[in-house]
């Protein structure tokens, strides 16, 4: 996804070209992966002669808010305050990340859907 939506449009061999090096990536990786996101409604393909040119069909913020209510929904029983103190408590956070999500909080709490600080 990261590769359509900085390059744009295009075939399964581009995206390949795209991508890093390492690690190296079979063209049969990359086409499984764009075929799965196109099922799930990520990515579209336009016919250019005999080859697909894929674009994606959801920016990169509408993708992010997907992924993490399915992560909500399987792993934290549709508790988004469960995986926020999943994070909060992960030994690898930071003091200055920490103080960055109070100060995010805070700054975002008149916009809580049921007026609550």
């Amino acid at each position: 996804m990261n590769a359509l939506w900085q390059k744009g449009p295009g075939t399964v061999q581009q995206v390949l070209d795209w991508l890093p090096e390492k690690p190296a990536l079979a063209y049969n990786s990359v086409l499984t992966t764009i075929r799965i996101l196109e099922k799930k409604g990520y990515v579209g393909h336009l016919k250019d002669g005999r080859a697909h040119v894929y674009q994606p069909l959801v920016d990169q913020q509408e993708a992010s808010r997907s992924e993490i209510r399915h992560l909500v929904s399987r792993f934290f029983r549709d508790s988004h305050e469960a995986l926020l103190l999943n994070i909060l408590r992960d030994d690898e956070i930071n003091d200055r990340e920490l103080k960055r999500l109070r100060e995010m909080l805070r700054a975002d709490a008149p916009h809580n859907k049921d007026g609550r600080e």
